[in-house]
């Protein structure tokens, strides 16, 4: 099927009263942690189709501002004290990157009702139980156990790695437990 890109408007040279307007169409969301599909459908005629895609920078942008922050302390310039009695969260605070993304998606649904009868708004909520997937007999604590239950970290690493350093590859040296990407490299801490 071929489908346009961009929304038409159709202005109409007569005013048209809202109780002539039927609200028939249908707006489906399929909502995504990268990407967010849209549809709007009037019966099974799909009308229009639209990927929105997220911002997934944020976390590295707020983290960025941070070391800003925290370098002015220490330059001679203006100086900004540390604050530490700013730490509550208000109720329904949401994380920035999801907060982005549930924003993004309220203002193009907003967008869409002003120009289309929209009656239903339908979206996708699945969640997935992988552990029975792969296990269907699984119940109580064995959920909480997991794979790796007895398992040190440091034991875990040696055995995951093959007793070889991630980096260069060398065997029979003292190993650490560090980061696969280290903070020297841009890894996070």
């Amino acid at each position: 099927a071929n489908y346009k890109r961009i929304p038409i408007t159709i202005i109409l040279k007569k005013s048209v009263d809202e109780s002539e307007i039927k609200a028939t169409d249908r707006l489906k969301i399929d909502y995504g942690s990268r990407h967010t599909g849209l549809a709007i459908l009037r019966g099974q005629e799909v009308l229009w189709l639209a990927q929105l895609d997220h911002r997934t920078d944020i976390k590295e942008r707020l983290d960025k501002r941070r070391a800003f922050r925290r370098a002015r302390r220490k330059r001679k310039t203006r100086y900004r004290k540390p604050r530490f009695l700013n730490r509550r969260r208000k109720d329904g605070w949401l994380p920035p990157s999801l907060e982005s993304r549930v924003q993004n998606i309220q203002t193009w649904v907003e967008r869409l009702r002003k120009i289309c009868p929209i009656e239903h708004i339908s979206y996708e909520n699945a969640k997935f139980d992988t552990q029975l997937m792969r296990n269907p007999e699984i119940n109580g604590v064995e959920y909480q156990q997991g794979t790796l239950q007895g398992y040190e970290v440091r034991e875990y690493l040696l055995e995951k790695f093959g007793r070889k350093c991630c980096y260069c590859g060398k065997e029979g040296v003292p190993l650490e437990i560090e980061h696969i990407i280290p903070k020297s490299r841009g890894g996070t801490d």
